[in-house]
């Protein structure tokens, strides 16, 4: 079975698919990948599967040493990667001969960066999933981040090398943004109208507080007309939290499953990937579209991610 030796594992790297939906009332979020576009068409430029498990790399990548070769591909954000000190280009697959070793560095750009492998990252499944939940430490290897001097499988996948590169129309019609667009919360008209109309007018700065479990920003605060705790309930990915006093919290992929704040937003589906390339320091802004907007999105996105066109080969 062919291997990769982590000689050093970045700041917070994990494996990662795309995540164990439906078990939200157990207590367990989804997890999974922060971006799963890069995840998916990383896995699709290697020829895998779109939820096959890859390496999500945060803010500063690691160093993998491949002993018997591998075919792979980097997506996201640019690490600054070079094989035995040659550039990688990212969003392109990629031909590792044995005994070359793969390194990457601090972020270039956005947060994140996907080390997708031919055969993908062989590890037991959990609930359904490879993906790591670092606060419950379940699934990936141990449920845990890599550390120096860990060996990972490499799943069985034909010995097949094909050049493929994403398409450029692809790349900035996929790229992050800064302007998250939202549909309402499920208690938006608790606010009153000037605190909405602060709520989107204004700009949010990514804290330091910012994980897989949601990203703390720092600005405008925002009012709310109700004076009684409201009574806990079910959270979904994306939604955002005002919590008494405080400033806005977006929850992410390792979010509780229940909360007691209002939540007087959600960020539609198409732009959460965005949200997993957001460095600290960031400003991002909210915008607001209709329920029938946000699926017409989703299916727009999807049908270019099922285009004929996605792929150069």
């Amino acid at each position: 079975m062919r291997q990769i030796h982590v000689l050093a594992p970045g700041l917070l790297t994990t494996v990662q698919d795309l995540g164990r939906e439906g078990f939200g009332p157990m207590g367990v979020s989804p997890s999974g990948a922060a971006d799963p576009i890069s995840l998916r068409l990383g896995n699709r430029l290697v020829g895998n599967d779109d939820a096959t498990a890859a390496l999500e790399m945060t803010w500063v990548g690691g160093a993998f040493l491949f002993p018997q070769g591998a075919v792979v591909a980097l997506t996201g954000s640019d690490f600054a990667a070079t094989l035995d000190g040659v550039p990688v280009e990212l969003w392109t697959s990629l031909k590792i001969s044995p005994n070359q070793t793969l390194r990457l560095g601090q972020t270039r750009s956005g947060a994140r960066c996907y080390l997708c492998v031919q055969g993908g990252i062989a590890v037991q499944s959990f609930l359904g999933s490879a993906s790591t939940h670092i606060l419950s430490a379940l699934g990936g290897i141990e449920g845990r981040k890599l550390r120096k001097g860990d060996v990972l499988d490499i799943g069985d996948a034909p010995e097949m090398f094909q050049k493929r590169k994403l398409a450029e129309h692809a790349k900035e019609r996929l790229a992050p943004r800064k302007v998250l667009r939202v549909t309402p919360g499920p208690q938006s008209g608790w606010f009153p109208q000037s605190s909405l109309h602060l709520f989107y007018r204004s700009r949010y700065r990514v804290t330091e507080e910012a994980n897989r479990m949601g990203l703390r920003l720092e600005g405008e605060l925002i009012p709310a007309n109700f004076h009684e705790e409201m009574i806990t309930e079910g959270v979904s990915l994306g939604a955002i939290q005002v919590p008494d006093g405080g400033p806005p919290i977006i929850l992410f992929v390792e979010q509780q499953t229940t909360g007691g704040y209002p939540k007087i937003a959600n960020v539609i589906s198409v732009d959460l990937p965005s949200i997993g390339q957001l460095l600290p320091r960031d400003e991002i802004q909210f915008e607001l579209v209709g329920w029938e907007s946000a699926r017409h999105m989703l299916r727009q996105q999807e049908a270019l991610l099922g285009s004929k066109e996605l792929i150069l080969e």
